[in-house]
């Protein structure tokens, strides 16, 4: 293990405080063992740091390079230089009190020259992991493999018409499966950064889809033999950096994995910022997934509504986490996925302090969102709104189409008998809207 020095020195652990507090470095709403509907905060939210991020992320953009101030980054070689940033990841989890943390393999590890240097230093670095773990108690909520900075993965990787391609991508993530299974990961999430196409003349899109699935099926299949029992999770983008990408929302995502026989394994892992891409609230995107159960995880970030693409931001709109939360205990809750901080402090916010600033700000926002959703849920406005909107239902007649005991022609006839339907009533949005207002 590495020397006692502090990466974040001068910051101690983060305490919660309450909602009057003025210290911008503590938790107003964030009370991690506070019950909600009888569990803690903790559990409701299972929150986990991305590695990539918040212990990768330079500030880099089309314009200009990185602007992070990160002290600790000292090491000109590629692996010590890993191995001292798991040591500060884990001062980090530790300080915010947070449970978990996500990562990519080559966010971890360095990319070697050959596959087998690339699993060298990955097992390296999980060494070092599974230590930190062991002495801290923090998780893995869910590994995953980057399959698509390399060169090797221009043209995507389960959908490259390059055959190696595919094969050396089947390769890495073997062994991002090898190493979350080891290091306890509750999941593992497929995201296809470059499974898409910029032009559908040179693409045979069926032929791809079908590689996705045997794809996913080599995993499912691999993960079984090693006695892997984490979730899988698909996590939907729609656009950026393709054109058009095969896992474009949560309706693309379910359709294809039951297409192709994988809905037994395989959940969402839902981001807003994705959502948004997609032209779809994250709201629409939980209660699609939820109603059809195939709710799973959150990557939990937003975009800006005047920039129209992948901006990562950290969330803290309680209108927003309301929403999530609500949509969240709806369905059943997460577990064993979690609320995953896919979010990265701007580049103008470059100072170590500002990882802080930002992650609190979102578990507040969170925590805020759940007591909230937890309150409406108790009070029963809304759901009473609801019911009355959709009482027509619970008559005789609802009753018997909703149980299957009714037909076209049985319906024919019920409407020559009264003639006309009866009159639609208002839908209220304004009220259900002032309504949800008044919890905030």
């Amino acid at each position: 293990m590495a020397g006692t020095s502090e990466a974040f020195a001068g910051i101690g652990k983060i305490r919660f405080e309450g909602p009057s507090s003025k210290n911008m470095l503590a938790f107003r709403h964030y009370d991690a063992d506070a019950l909600v509907e009888g569990k803690p905060m903790r559990d409701h939210l299972r929150f986990a740091v991305s590695y990539w991020h918040t212990f990768r992320g330079t500030g880099s953009d089309p314009f200009g390079p990185g602007t992070m101030i990160r002290p600790w980054e000292t090491e000109s070689d590629p692996l010590k230089a890993a191995l001292a940033r798991v040591d500060v990841a884990f001062e980090f989890l530790d300080k915010l009190g947070c449970d978990f943390y996500c990562f990519h393999d080559r966010d971890v590890a360095p990319d070697g020259k050959t596959l087998a240097e690339s699993n060298k230093s990955l097992d390296a670095v999980a060494d070092r992991l599974e230590q930190h773990q062991k002495q801290s108690g923090k998780r893995l909520l869910w590994g995953t493999a980057n399959l698509f900075s390399n060169p090797r993965y221009v043209h995507g990787a389960a959908t490259s018409p390059n055959v190696e391609t595919f094969a050396y991508a089947a390769a890495q993530v073997k062994k991002a499966l090898e190493v979350t299974h080891r290091l306890g990961g509750a999941g593992y999430v497929f995201w296809g950064g470059r499974e898409g196409y910029q032009c559908l003349w040179n693409t045979d899109m069926k032929r791809e889809v079908d590689h996705l699935a045997t794809f996913m099926h080599m995993a499912v299949e691999y993960a079984r033999e090693i006695g892997f029992t984490g979730q899988f999770y698909f996590e939907p983008k729609p656009r950026e950096p393709m054109k058009h990408q095969y896992d474009f929302d949560s309706a693309t995502c379910i359709n294809f994995l039951r297409a192709y026989g994988l809905e037994k394994h395989v959940k969402m892992n839902i981001e807003t910022n994705h959502a948004t891409l997609a032209g779809h609230e994250m709201q629409h995107e939980l209660e699609y997934a939820g109603m059809q159960g195939f709710l799973g995880s959150i990557d939990a970030n937003t975009g800006d509504t005047l920039v129209g693409w992948d901006t990562d931001q950290f969330p803290t709109n309680v209108y927003l986490t309301t929403q999530i939360m609500h949509s969240i205990l709806k369905y059943g809750g997460l577990a064993p996925g979690g609320v995953n901080f896919d979010a990265k402090v701007r580049r103008e916010s470059f100072e170590p302090v500002d990882l802080f600033h930002a992650h609190i700000g979102g578990m507040d926002a969170f925590a805020h969102g759940l007591k909230i959703a937890a309150a409406m849920r108790a009070d029963g406005a809304l759901q009473k709104l609801l019911d009355e909107r959709y009482a027509s239902w619970s008559g005789p007649l609802g009753k018997r189409i909703e149980s299957g005991s009714e037909s076209l022609a049985s319906l024919e006839k019920e409407m020559l008998a009264k003639g006309e339907a009866a009159a639609c009533k208002s839908g209220r949005q304004e009220l259900f809207e002032n309504l949800i207002n008044t919890y905030l």
